[in-house]
């Protein structure tokens, strides 16, 4: 089946990759979802991902902490590295060529980002992974994956979460929440509907990059979107 996009930037919370744990890392998520993510470059899609890092630091309370919010940022970029690291060794483990950049340097184990390198890695069919956020302290990682969605000219952002799509309200909560199949940026406004924080979120608008939300929890959901299949909600202008 040929893909619906060429080229994807999957964005993924760190949280995600804690599995059923309370903190940390899951190896046999790691291992899915890098099956995942093999079975779209298998259809010739080039891929780019960014991960949150809440599973190892989440910019806390500054009263509770007495870590000052920057600082807390700049904990949080770098737990991203590690998520990237794991997902590329996870990656490589199965023959998938990667590529971590990282927006803060660390020679050792990531190439610094450079906007040129990454779309000649995509390119080449290596999935590159982009660590630490966009650099700088309060932007988000969903602002990152955007930003370099954007600058890597992506078709769309893939936010895999554990919710199947956007609902009208929070379906954990509300049995009655409805899912939406599609929906415009104009109208997630209108209802004040969360899919990403508004910076992330405006520049999508702004630069008519569609957006789909789905489960990533459940395995092959990853391709179905790829190929056009109806799973998730589709945010577009």
């Amino acid at each position: 089946m040929l893909p619906k996009y060429k080229r994807v930037l999957l964005k993924l919370s760190g949280e995600s990759l804690m599995g059923d744990k309370s903190f940390g890392l899951d190896p046999t998520v790691i291992s899915q979802y890098a099956q995942d993510v093999k079975s779209i470059t298998d259809l010739g899609v080039q891929v780019a991902i960014v991960i949150g890092g809440g599973n190892i630091y989440r910019g806390m309370n500054e009263a509770e902490t007495g870590i000052e919010r920057a600082h807390g940022d700049y904990m949080g970029m770098l737990a991203t590295v590690i998520n990237g690291m794991a997902l590329q060794a996870g990656l490589e483990k199965i023959g998938v060529f990667t590529r971590l950049q990282s927006a803060i340097k660390m020679e050792q184990i990531a190439e610094p980002y450079i906007r040129r390198r990454a779309m000649r890695h995509v390119e080449k069919g290596r999935v590159v992974i982009f660590g630490a956020g966009t650099g700088n302290p309060y932007f988000t990682t969903d602002t990152a994956g955007v930003l370099r969605a954007i600058e890597i000219k992506c078709d769309v952002i893939l936010k895999g979460t554990r919710v199947d799509g956007i609902y009208t309200a929070d379906p954990e909560k509300d049995k009655n929440a409805k899912k939406y199949q599609t929906i415009t940026f104009q109208e997630c406004l209108t209802n004040n509907l969360r899919v990403m924080d508004m910076t992330a979120f405006t520049l999508c608008m702004e630069n008519h990059l569609p957006i789909v939300v789905f489960d990533m929890n459940t395995p092959g959901n990853l391709r179905r979107v790829v190929t056009g299949e109806k799973v998730g909600t589709l945010v577009t202008g």
